[in-house]
């Protein structure tokens, strides 16, 4: 099974950086667009004589379904799982010990809830006095 991933994974790699570079070497559909308007003498028409596919576009669509293949593939194979040797995922749980007793705060029950100390405001609300550095 892994050997089958490691093949699909490399002819993947291979088909996309073959892909990049066809695509890069290939020219735009807008180079052409200039030439219509006027640009280029050997135009007569507006969309100019572009011909079938070329051999370039042919081998890019070629290679972006060998990519789409390996990519189904390996979404495929990466998914399946080996079916559980026992009859539950949860008998080989670990539970959490109990806290002991001599872990608690001393002082405290159990079923007590620890509070926040009150706040105590030595200036009056409003007046921003706690906010004006003194000079």
């Amino acid at each position: 099974m892994n050997v089958l991933l490691t093949i699909l994974l490399a002819v993947q790699m291979l088909s996309a950086l073959a892909m990049i570079a066809l695509i890069l070497m290939q020219h735009g559909k807008g180079a052409d667009a200039g030439a219509a308007f006027g640009g280029g003498a050997g135009s007569a028409s507006l969309f100019g004589a572009s011909g079938g596919a070329n051999f370039m576009s042919r081998s890019t669509a070629v290679l972006a379904g060998v990519f789409l293949t390996c990519t189904l593939g390996l979404a495929y194979f990466g998914n399946l799982r080996e079916a559980p040797r026992s009859g539950s995922v949860l008998e080989g749980a670990v539970l959490p010990a109990e806290v002991p007793a001599s872990a608690q705060i001393p002082g405290q029950a159990s079923s007590e809830v620890p509070t926040a100390p009150a706040v105590v405001e030595t200036q009056p609300v409003g007046t921003g006095a706690a906010q004006i550095p003194a000079k």
